[in-house]
C-alpha cells in the first residue's frame, strides 16, 4: 500500500521547488540540508523528514544535488507533464492570471478563456480569444481540459462548477468567494484572497499590540 503523504508536507514542496530553482539560477550544484535550512528558514530535520517521504534524495557527506532534486520535486508535483487549463471569468483577475507567463513554464497550458459579458467576446488575451460561457460544454467536448480556474462571482461559480464536473473536469482552482460542493473524485484548491488579507490584518494587529505592550 502506498504511503499517505500529509497535506502539510505536500504544501511545502512547491517552496522547495522555488528555492532549488533559485539555486540553479545562481549556479549552485549541491547543497546540504543545513545550508538549505538557513536559506528557507525551516529546520534541517524538517527538510530531511519531508524529502524522506519521497525517497530522501540526499547522500551522506555530500548533501543534495540541486539539479537532480529540482527535477525530482518537479516530477512529484506533476510538472513534468502538460496540464491543459481554462479560465472562467475574464475580468481583471482572470486576465491577470491569463497573462502570468510562469504558468506555462511549469506545464500549465492555457487553452481557453470564458466569460458572460458579450463586450469581452473575441478580445484576445495572450493570443487566446475570450469566448462566451454558453460555448463551454462544446469546447470541453472538443478539447482536453484538466484544470479549470474559477474567477467568477459566487452566484455564477456553483452553476459553472456543476457544468465543469458534468463535462469531466477533475481539478478546479477556485478564486470565487464560495465553497464548492464537489464529488470526491474532483479536486478543489480554494484561493480566497479576502481570507488571506484578513489573516494578514490579524497578524498586523497582533504585532502592533505586542509592540505597544513592549514599549509601555
Amino acid at each position: 500500500m502506498e504511503k499517505e503523504i500529509s497535506q502539510a508536507v505536500i504544501r511545502r514542496m512547491p517552496r522547495y521547488y522555488r528555492y532549488l530553482g533559485e539555486l540553479l539560477d545562481d549556479g549552485v550544484e549541491r547543497i546540504s540540508s543545513n545550508e538549505l535550512s538557513t536559506r528557507m528558514r525551516v529546520t534541517a530535520s524538517q527538510i530531511r523528514q519531508d524529502l524522506n517521504n519521497f525517497g530522501g534524495f540526499g547522500q551522506q557527506g555530500y548533501g543534495y544535488n540541486v539539479k537532480y532534486l529540482y527535477t525530482e520535486i518537479g516530477k512529484i508535483l506533476g510538472l513534468d507533464t502538460k496540464h491543459p487549463m481554462i479560465i472562467l471569468g475574464a475580468g481583471n483577475l482572470g486576465q491577470a492570471l491569463a497573462n502570468y507567463v510562469d504558468f506555462e513554464k511549469r506545464g500549465f497550458k492555457l487553452v481557453g478563456i470564458f466569460d458572460v459579458n458579450p463586450v469581452l467576446e473575441g478580445i484576445a488575451v495572450r493570443g487566446i480569444e475570450i469566448q462566451m460561457l454558453s460555448e463551454l460544454p462544446l469546447f470541453m467536448k472538443e478539447n482536453l481540459v484538466e484544470i479549470a480556474v474559477l474567477t467568477l462571482p459566487k452566484n455564477k461559480a456553483r452553476e459553472m462548477a456543476d457544468i465543469l464536473i458534468q463535462n469531466g473536469v477533475k481539478a478546479i482552482w477556485n478564486f470565487a468567494h464560495v465553497d464548492l460542493d464537489t464529488p470526491d473524485d474532483v479536486i478543489v484548491e480554494n484561493v480566497h484572497l479576502s481570507e488571506s488579507l484578513m489573516t494578514l490584518s490579524y497578524n498586523l494587529s497582533k504585532y502592533r499590540q505586542e509592540h505597544i505592550i513592549d514599549e509601555s
